[in-house]
């Protein structure tokens, strides 16, 4: 897992990207630094250590779970660190006192205040959807493809939840049958394939590719419905059949177009395809 450099207000993180958990992690000693204005490296880890410490006795699992990895160091060698992940950090920044610190904590008390609120109504939750959407740029047809597949893939883990099917990997080794059954590849290659890495494969679809995601999960609960599967692996079977319903709607477009259905344009590279079509349109308009 090689370590990398990203700036913040022209001071150096040192991050990692685990492609198994895909997830990122973060030099805490770092951070620290950045939060603190501590230029200096040793009294950046005695806060740390200290802060650690006192965190220890407080009881908080955040330090309990945080890890070490080898990053590159000053002198250019590989030292084991510690590093958190995107929710550690955001609890660790929590506990230092820094003006740098509060639009973190800001940020939390918002996205915690608008959780509560979708709780209550979960209309608001598909408004806001809608709403980060438009602001990416992401045009209207698409945004409502995004939500129905939401729906359905909702649909999907109802009927799995039913069967007995448990979140977390189980959940993960269904959705990469499907995946493989329709689209050839797991749903790591796909990402892949796309240049992504914590990214949403969903958010990074053509229309097209959305709409055969949906056939794929939509047909996998229906037969799922049918047939009752009792066990893991009947339930794996039915997902790999799911999938192939849609792998073979795929194979006909491709036949009848002579183009691949699978792009890997992510969503950048898609929006600005359909901002330079919306523009040719109008110039030959005008």
């Amino acid at each position: 897992m090689p370590d990398n450099i990203e700036l913040f207000e022209d001071k150096e993180i040192r991050t990692a990207w685990d492609n198994d958990k895909e997830e990122w992690y973060f030099s805490i000693v770092d951070v620290i630094a950045v939060l603190t204005d501590q230029p200096d490296f040793q009294k950046s880890r005695k806060y740390w250590n200290k802060l650690k410490q006192r965190l220890a006795e407080e009881g908080n699992q955040t330090v309990t779970n945080c890890h070490q990895l080898k990053m590159t160091a000053r002198d250019g060698k590989k030292r084991f660190t510690d590093v958190a992940d995107t929710e550690q950090l955001l609890r660790i920044i929590q506990s230092v006192p820094s003006k740098k610190a509060e639009p973190f904590k800001m940020w939390l008390a918002q996205v915690g205040r608008e959780r509560i609120e979708e709780t209550i109504d979960p209309e608001l939750a598909i408004d806001r959807a809608v709403e980060t959407y438009q602001k990416k740029g992401y045009p209207n047809d698409w945004i409502h493809q995004r939500l129905l597949a939401i729906r359905i893939r909702n649909e999907l883990t109802d009927e799995w939840q039913k069967r007995g099917v448990e979140k977390g990997r189980e959940y993960a080794i269904l959705t990469d049958e499907i995946t493989k059954a329709w689209s050839g590849m797991n749903t790591r290659q796909y990402k892949n394939l796309k240049g992504l890495k914590k990214e949403n494969l969903r958010d990074n679809m053509s229309n097209l590719e959305l709409v055969l995601t949906m056939l794929a999960e939509a047909s996998t609960k229906e037969i799922s419905e049918s047939e009752n599967p009792q066990t893991f692996e009947e339930n794996r079977a039915v997902a790999n059949r799911g999938g192939k319903v849609a792998g073979d709607a795929r194979k006909s477009i491709e036949t009848q177009t002579g183009k691949p259905v699978i792009t890997s344009q992510n969503a950048a590279e898609l929006n600005e395809v359909v901002v330079k079509a919306i523009e040719d349109i109008s110039n030959k308009n005008e």
